[in-house]
C-alpha cells in the first residue's frame, strides 16, 4: 500500500472511532452574493447535525435574509444560529 492511500486510511479509521454522539451543529448560514446580474440574491443553507442524524438543505433567494428570519420564525428552526456570510 502506497503512503497516501495508507494515511487516508489511518484517518478514515480514527474518523470513523470517534465520538460524534455528543455533536450538535444547527446553523442558518446566509451566503450575499455580489454578482450585478443578480442583485439582491443570495444562497440560504440550512445545517442540521445532531446525534438523530446529518441535514442539510440550500436554496437560491432573491431576498435570502428575508428567507432565513422566515425560517427561524418556525417552531422548528427556533434553536438555530444565524451565520451571514
Amino acid at each position: 500500500m502506497d503512503k497516501i492511500r495508507a494515511h487516508r486510511e489511518a484517518l478514515k479509521y480514527a474518523w470513523f472511532n470517534m465520538d460524534h454522539s455528543k455533536t450538535v451543529r444547527k446553523e442558518i448560514i446566509v451566503t450575499l452574493r455580489d454578482n450585478p446580474h443578480w442583485p439582491g440574491y443570495g444562497d440560504v443553507e440550512i445545517v442540521s447535525d445532531t446525534p438523530n442524524g446529518y441535514c442539510h438543505f440550500s436554496t437560491h433567494q432573491e431576498n435570502p435574509l428575508e428567507y432565513a428570519k422566515d425560517r427561524m420564525k418556525e417552531d422548528k428552526y427556533k434553536e438555530y444560529k444565524l451565520i451571514v456570510k
